[in-house]
């Protein structure tokens, strides 16, 4: 098993940014693929931004290519992933995920998941 707890959200205005933390923990034998996922009410959980074992690949959502960025510190006993969001826009407000599987599923079906972070943009 994998837990993941996030932190960093909050209440920022439009324009500004903030940055999100994801910390692992559980299984250190595997270094899974990690992504950020977001949720309004009432609406299903979107995909935001994804990033391969390595680091080395990553892949975003339209929405957000060119304002949000992800990434991740492998070291040992430290495996955490961050997402960087700048020039933040109202629509930007959700729930955010963090989310830990195969490279094959992290962008559709992670096994894995935080509890969630609340980010609210006002304008």
């Amino acid at each position: 098993q994998v837990q993941l707890v996030e932190s960093g959200g909050g209440l920022v205005q439009a324009g500004g940014s903030l940055r999100l933390s994801c910390a692992a923990s559980g299984r250190s034998d595997i270094t899974y693929a990690m992504g950020w996922f977001r949720q309004v009410p009432g609406k299903a959980r979107d995909f935001v931004a994804r990033i391969s074992p390595s680091g080395r690949y990553t892949d975003y959502a339209d929405s957000v290519k060119g304002r949000f960025t992800i990434s991740r510190d492998n070291a040992k006993n430290t495996n955490t992933v961050y997402l960087q969001m700048n020039i933040l826009k109202p629509e930007d407000t959700a729930v955010y995920y963090c989310a830990a599987g195969s490279e094959l599923l992290i962008a559709t079906r992670p096994p894995f998941w935080g509890q969630g972070t609340q980010v609210t943009v006002s304008s």
